[in-house]
């Protein structure tokens, strides 16, 4: 069983600090500077924006709508579409080293959406693999409820050396972001369905966020030795010289 430090906890006020820290690590753990790392985190209220999004002429609106409802606006470096999470969710990063970490893209995100779905079934929610149709950045290994609702969505970043796999539970308050991202979406000019934004506790009620990071670190830990750990300031420095690529500066 491998060793990996686990990081839990948010890195700063900043929620373009939180985006840039797995791409900081990514980079540590390519160039063998540090090993391989799990971060897991309640993030502030964020819309990460798709690098593509940003070249969309409603980017500049987008950005102000994601503001006026609290949340900032951010570029994340892997993903597709705009995504809303806030401090009723769960990001995990899983950071690791590999030769060839161009292999087995497809199986990662199959093997965790197969594993998160199980871990949210043991919580009493109907948990599937599968994009829904009119989802919110659609993908193919979204976790879904009952084959109606997104509940987890992931995104890959692959450098020589290592890969980053990233993963966002949407856990309480869908409602919150469901409405942020109907303004998001009508200001990018992006089709979307409203309804398939969900949250797990809305599929079982009375779980809450300690639950499912509970079922989902134990997951983890079944694969890997957990150890926790505490951010370095290489780690830190690094993230803030990536900073301002995930600003949004409009």
């Amino acid at each position: 069983m491998s060793g990996v430090d686990l990081l839990e906890g948010s890195a700063g006020a900043d929620p373009a600090l939180d985006v840039a820290l797995p791409h900081a690590l990514l980079g540590l753990v390519a160039a063998g500077r540090r090993g391989p790392v799990l971060r897991s985190y309640r993030p502030r209220p964020t819309v990460a924006f798709g690098r593509r999004d940003s070249f969309l002429p409603g980017f500049a609106s987008a950005a102000a709508a994601a503001r006026r409802r609290g949340y900032t606006p951010v570029i994340r470096g892997a993903g597709g579409r705009a995504a809303a999470y806030d401090e009723g969710c769960l990001v995990f990063d899983e950071i690791m080293p590999a030769e060839d970490s161009m292999a087995g893209i497809q199986a990662r995100f199959s093997d965790e959406a197969e594993r998160q779905a199980q871990a949210l079934r043991g919580l009493g929610v109907d948990a599937r693999v599968g994009e829904v149709p009119g989802e919110y950045c659609p993908g193919a290994f979204s976790v879904n409820a009952r084959g109606r609702v997104k509940l987890i969505g992931a995104a890959q970043r692959i450098v020589r050396g290592a890969w980053l796999l990233s993963s966002v539970v949407v856990v309480e308050g869908a409602p919150g972001l469901r409405a942020v991202l109907e303004d998001v979406y009508a200001a990018l000019g992006l089709e979307w369905d409203p309804t398939t934004a969900g949250g797990v506790a809305d599929e079982a009620p009375g779980v809450g966020v300690e639950d499912v990071r509970g079922v989902l670190l134990a997951d983890y830990g079944r694969r890997y030795e957990l150890s926790p750990a505490a951010l370095g300031e290489v780690e830190l420095a690094r993230a803030g010289d990536l900073l301002e690529r995930h600003r949004a500066m409009v």
